[in-house]
């Protein structure tokens, strides 16, 4: 099996030991998106503007794969506060609306920087 790590400038770095992506085959895992700018200053405004950076974040690895967000096929998402589910399936589904990939949502007792969102994918890039 082919796997080869990707690296991209259009979201931010990894902040520790591991990679932005992994692409096995013809899948792309990535790890999970917070809402940090590409050039790693966090977006420390509500819900929605976290979660909208966490798309863009999602978007940039996409496009360095050659990919799109319909290419997604499952994303998980980690809430710090399951009352802003709402909130942020409303800005998730302005990428969202027509392709519809599985999806996971959980609270957790608590997420990296302290943000209210976190989101991982994993992508079919063949086909």
């Amino acid at each position: 099996m082919n796997i080869s790590i990707l690296s991209t400038d259009k979201a931010p770095a990894a902040i520790g030991p591991y990679s932005q992506a992994v692409k096995a085959g013809p899948f792309l895992f990535a790890s999970g998106q917070i809402p940090l700018r590409p050039d790693g200053s966090l977006v420390e405004g509500d819900i929605e503007e976290q979660t909208r950076q966490v798309l863009a974040n999602i978007k940039g690895l996409l496009e360095e794969a050659g990919a799109t967000p319909s290419s997604i096929v499952k994303t998980t998402v980690f809430l710090a506060d399951m009352n802003d589910f709402a909130k942020m399936n409303d800005v998730y589904s302005t990428v969202f609306s027509e392709h519809k990939p599985a999806r996971s949502t959980v609270q957790v007792a608590r997420l990296p920087r302290d943000v209210k969102v976190e989101i991982e994918f994993v992508a079919y890039l063949e086909g």
